[in-house]
């Protein structure tokens, strides 16, 4: 029997012990996904803070709970410590990918986990990295770290490449119900990536190689970010023709072919669809071909904050007000709705605009008591009547389901909706996307 064959059968009894790079929104749901499965599994991460929290039962993760955590029944351990590596048979990679000043892809947490892990790796046992990134990166970055010890792809250890695909906040989708793609260095390391994974999820789907397991991430999140941007710029294009955008998209959405509904908003936000586009443009940059529909998505995207703001202006304006001076409060920082996570939210954009323009802003949201940007901190005022009525303008950004659009439009002198969450409401002091 072969390593890998051997390692297979560890699989199929659940004895293969797991080790899991990075514990944050892909991490930690996929650790806790293969403890409850039965498998004993390490966690390893380079935040002392987030290791003492999961010791102490605590997530810091809305999508999973302490409860998450405790129905492990001690099977997951996490630590800072790599060398607990040199006794697991598989080691799953899930650490940030994200973008440079320059908009180039930034591969140095997952050349760090990589090199980490390396001294590490014994034989017969698989790495799989599930970290976006652009195609290649599997066999043409991470191979060659790995070969470093004279050990074979395929032979003597298994590579595999598995997109994450979990959506916070998604109540509907959990980590076992969405499909899994997987693809491998070798097609024995895909098989034993599927067995992995089948474990766990309900359907796996294997592909021919680790580039196009890559490609397909890339793909689903570069066909979001298009169609969000062909959204917003129809709402852009509805709003000088005076006609209502979100009208306009649910008279359509009832088309039973052909047409799927996207939604506008004040801008793009999280950890994938504002970055992965950029990450398939770097690429084919390197083969002299431009993604021009990327490109014109990035774009229109990457005006939404500026078009919320033109909208709070010309309220105010409408008030007899400037922006300098007034109150502002924004509804929700996240990036999306019910998610503590506000990387690359929109919502900073327009506090910092509405910022240098001279407004007095500030915010309320739930689930982020504290925002970071670029000159310090700022935290999260309670919602009452008086905070609302104290605003000259209030903008709601986020569509937390907290939220009382009803208790909000009833005290707010002036509402700026960019999620369509006031629909239905006739009051004259609401402006829409």
């Amino acid at each position: 029997m072969t390593l890998l064959e051997q390692l297979h059968k560890k699989i199929e009894t659940r004895q293969a012990r797991i080790s899991v790079i990075g514990l944050g929104y892909v991490g930690l749901p996929v650790a806790l996904s293969f403890a409850r499965a039965g498998f004993r599994v390490t966690g390893i991460d380079s935040s002392p803070a987030k290791i003492e929290r999961l010791k102490c039962g605590e997530t810091g993760i809305t999508d999973v709970s302490s409860d998450d955590l405790q129905a492990t029944e001690g099977r997951f351990h996490p630590t800072l410590d790599y060398a607990e590596i040199r006794d697991q048979d598989v080691v799953i990679i899930c650490v940030p990918t994200p973008l440079s000043k320059t908009k180039d892809p930034d591969l140095s947490y997952i050349l760090d986990a990589v090199e980490g892990l390396s001294g590490y790796l014994r034989p017969g046992g698989l790495v799989v990295l599930e970290s976006t990134t652009y195609p290649g990166t599997t066999d043409e970055v991470v191979l060659p770290v790995l070969s470093r010890s004279g050990m074979k792809a395929g032979v003597d250890f298994g590579l595999a490449y598995s997109p994450e695909r979990i959506d916070p906040g998604n109540k509907q989708y959990s980590f076992s119900t969405i499909p899994k793609v997987v693809g491998g260095i070798t097609p024995d390391c895909r098989a034993l990536a599927a067995s992995l994974y089948g474990q766990i999820v309900e359907r796996v789907v294997p592909v021919s190689s680790t580039r196009t397991a890559e490609m397909v991430k890339l793909l689903e999140n570069t066909f979001r970010s298009v169609n969000i941007g062909l959204v917003n710029e129809i709402a852009l294009i509805c709003d000088r023709l005076g006609i209502d955008v979100w009208e306009t998209i649910e008279a359509a959405a009832t088309k039973p072919f052909g047409f799927t509904p996207f939604y506008p908003g004040p801008g793009l936000g999280g950890h994938c669809i504002p970055i992965d586009p950029h990450y398939l443009s770097w690429k084919l940059k390197a083969l002299n071909y431009s993604a021009r529909f990327i490109a014109l998505a990035s774009e229109v995207n990457a005006s939404m904050p500026h078009y919320v703001v033109e909208k709070v202006v010309g309220t105010l304006n409408d008030m007899e007000k400037s922006v300098k001076g007034s109150r502002v409060l924004l509804m929700g920082v996240a990036y999306k709705a019910d998610v503590n996570d506000e990387r690359e939210s929109p919502a900073i954009e327009v506090f910092e605009i509405l910022t240098a323009k001279g407004a007095r802003v500030s915010y309320h949201d739930p689930h982020i008591p504290k925002l970071r940007l670029n000159e310090g901190g700022v935290r999260s005022v309670n919602l009452t009547t008086q905070t609302l009525k104290r605003a000259d303008c209030v903008v709601i950004l986020t569509a937390h389901r907290v939220f009382d659009a009803a208790f909000i439009v009833r005290h707010a002198r002036a509402v700026v909706d960019t999620r369509n969450v006031t629909r239905g409401m006739a009051a004259e002091h609401i402006c829409r996307l």
